[in-house]
C-alpha cells in the first residue's frame, strides 16, 4: 500500500497519523499540513466506514443473575454481535485512548456519574454519534463514503507548508 511518507520514519509516521485520526474523530476538525491531512482523511473514512457498517449491529440476550437477597432475576441485555466486536476491537487497535475531560459547568460528582459507563470515549463517540448519523446519510443520498472536508488555508508563515483545515462533515 503505497503512501506518503512524510519526512518521517515508519514508526514516527504511524504515531501522528493514529494521534491525528483521534483527534479528528473526537474534536471533530483539526488543523494540519496538506499531505498531512490527505493520509489522515484516508485512515478516518476507513474507520468511519467500519463504524456505519458496523453500528446497529447488536443481539439481544436474556441472562439470568442473583441480586443481594439471593432471588434469581431475569435481566434483558443488548450486547454487540461478533461482528460489530471485532470491528470495535479494530477500531480500539488504531485509535488512542482519550479520556473525558470535567465540563467547566460540572462538578466532579456529575463527571464521575456521566462517565462512569464509557471506558473508551472516542470508540464509542464513532459509534453512537457518527456511525449512525453517516449510515442515515448514506440511506437517505444512496452513496457512500466522503465523510471528510478539506479546506486549504493557505501558506504557513515560516516554512511556507501549505496549511489545511479537515473536518468530519
Amino acid at each position: 500500500m503505497a503512501q506518503r511518507k512524510l519526512g518521517r520514519t515508519a514508526d514516527q509516521r504511524k504515531a501522528l497519523i493514529r494521534n491525528q485520526v483521534t483527534n479528528l474523530i473526537w474534536y471533530g476538525r483539526i488543523e494540519t499540513t496538506e499531505a498531512r491531512a490527505k493520509e489522515v482523511r484516508r485512515a478516518a473514512e476507513r474507520l468511519i466506514t467500519l463504524a456505519v457498517q458496523e453500528c446497529d449491529n447488536t443481539v439481544t440476550a436474556t441472562k439470568e443473575t442473583h441480586n443481594d437477597k439471593g432471588q434469581l432475576m431475569t435481566i434483558e441485555v443488548v450486547n454487540d454481535a461478533p461482528s460489530k466486536l471485532h470491528a470495535r476491537r479494530i477500531i480500539m487497535s488504531y485509535l488512542y485512548e482519550l479520556k473525558d475531560v470535567q465540563r467547566a459547568d460540572e462538578d466532579k460528582a456529575d463527571w464521575k456519574e456521566r462517565t462512569k459507563d464509557v471506558k473508551y470515549p472516542v470508540v464509542e463517540k464513532l459509534f453512537r454519534e457518527i456511525g449512525p448519523k453517516f449510515k442515515a446519510r448514506n440511506e437517505e443520498k444512496k452513496c457512500a463514503g466522503g465523510y471528510t472536508r478539506i479546506y486549504k488555508l493557505g501558506p504557513r508563515r515560516g516554512d511556507a507548508a501549505e496549511m489545511c483545515l479537515i473536518e468530519i462533515i
